[in-house]
């Protein structure tokens, strides 16, 4: 059994060269993983939390995509695709919304610290918080569970979002499981070989900051910004102490065994801060010059991204689709056709009756097995990607029953059940022909004793 595996990017900024090597770089390697199914989605509703800018939140959603696909992202392995585009995962936040405590909510880090510095300030607890910032979890809740992801590689401040994602399943899953899981738990994962590279200045590289290296800048532009990191007065000649230049640490990140020994034997000998720099902005500029090309090449081409993201979620949905309908299912959204269908068989007429019993396999598709009176199967259904086609189609064999038979007989003794010159369903195989043509009647009597 594969793995799963999602990553969400919130789409406000430019990635920079810290995204890459604490997220973006990691997470590619890992979805080439043969025991991943890695799900990577661009956080677009996150976003609208954070920034009320439609210009900057259109932006970087094409700067976003356009940086994972030219880092080697590869779409047809993986699932890539927009948050926004997945009309399941709102409606799911609302389904997650309506079973999970506010006291839960209340203890999250971010609603806390605003609250905190609105108090500091002496403004209302609440002022300035919107529902978005205090729901923030729930939404992350459905991104997770709604594709049932076993493992999240989060940083550790987005730790407790996680967990208060399994507490939220768990609940759901008491409330409405009615002893099947229906969400797994997911689990946080924090990849601690992973490099947090500190900015120009020292401080961990963030936008928040102002002391980013942009990932795609151009050479020159590249050349330019690394000359402003911040170094020690020593000069030319005189030993450097590596452990602590966050010009070293930049290197390392980047640097094989071999060219950080080297590098770091240079520093201890005297090389000039100067040099230093050109050679971390070689190291880089080799890493990145053909990645940044493929960037500027897909900048270029917004409809070329909209069809893989697209495609991305035409393949995301296959999967939402069919669970978020056993979900509403769940906690008693249902179809009123597929309610009676489902009711029909369980009338009993002082003694057990045939029966239809649906099922959702593995690769959440549906079926149903329809079963005579003294629990002998007669029928499996083919797969349907709908579980509401499986109510209305038992219910239509009820009202029509015989006269809406028509079966198949083939060479294996086993015969098929046709539908409109669509075949629905399959038998088991039988030892001869006659026990096949007394399988056909009893099918035919089972469904006359439904309709009657």
């Amino acid at each position: 059994m594969k793995t799963r595996i999602l990553t969400g990017i919130t789409t406000t900024g430019t990635p920079h060269l810290g995204n890459y090597a604490g997220a973006i770089r990691p997470a590619i390697l890992a979805s080439r993983e043969a025991d991943s199914d890695s799900f990577y989605f661009l956080a677009d509703y996150h976003a609208l939390i954070k920034c009320d800018d439609p210009l900057r939140i259109q932006q970087s959603r094409l700067e976003i995509a356009a940086t994972w696909l030219a880092c080697g992202l590869d779409a047809d392995r993986v699932t890539f695709y927009r948050q926004s585009d997945i009309p399941e995962i709102p409606e799911l936040t609302w389904l997650l919304t309506c079973v999970a405590g506010k006291g839960l909510l209340n203890r999250a880090h971010a609603y806390k610290a605003s609250v905190d510095k609105n108090v500091e300030l002496g403004e209302d607890p609440d002022a300035g918080i919107t529902m978005g910032l205090f729901s923030y979890p729930v939404l992350m809740a459905a991104d997770i569970l709604m594709f049932n992801a076993h493992k999240v590689p989060v940083g550790r401040d987005q730790i407790q979002h996680v967990e208060m994602a399994r507490d939220i399943a768990q609940r759901f899953n008491h409330l409405f499981g009615k002893g099947k899981e229906l969400f797994t738990l997911p689990a946080a994962v924090i990849e601690e070989s992973v490099a947090t590279l500190p900015g120009l200045d020292g401080r961990k590289m963030s936008k928040s900051y102002d002391n980013t290296i942009p990932l795609f800048a151009s050479a020159k532009q590249l050349k330019s910004t690394i000359a402003r990191i911040v170094t020690d007065s020593r000069l030319p000649g005189e030993p450097k102490n590596p452990d602590e230049s966050h010009l070293f640490t930049i290197y390392q990140a980047f640097a094989t065994p071999a060219q950080l020994a080297e590098f770091r034997a240079e520093l201890v000998s005297g090389l000039a801060w100067g040099e230093a720099k050109q050679r971390l902005f070689d190291l880089l500029d080799r890493e990145l010059g053909e990645a940044r090309e493929r960037y500027h090449t897909l900048m270029q081409r917004p409809g070329e991204l909209e069809d893989i993201l697209q495609a991305g979620a035409a393949k995301a949905r296959k999967v939402a689709t069919p669970f978020l309908c056993e979900l509403r299912e769940s906690v008693g959204l249902r179809n009123f056709r597929s309610e009676v269908a489902s009711a029909a068989p369980v009338k009993k007429k002082g003694g057990k009756a045939a029966r239809f019993a649906s099922f959702r396999e593995t690769d959440g598709s549906f079926r149903f097995r329809f079963f005579a009176a003294d629990g002998e199967e007669l029928l499996l259904s083919r797969p349907f990607s709908d579980p509401k086609a499986i109510g209305a189609l038992s219910q239509r064999l009820i009202a029509q029953g015989v006269d809406a038979l028509e079966l198949r007989a083939d060479e294996d003794n086993q015969f098929t059940l046709w539908l409109d010159g669509d075949c629905i369903a399959d038998s088991p195989s039988y030892a001869d022909e006659q026990a096949l043509e007394a399988a056909m009647l009893r099918l035919r009597q089972a469904l006359a004793t439904l309709a009657a």
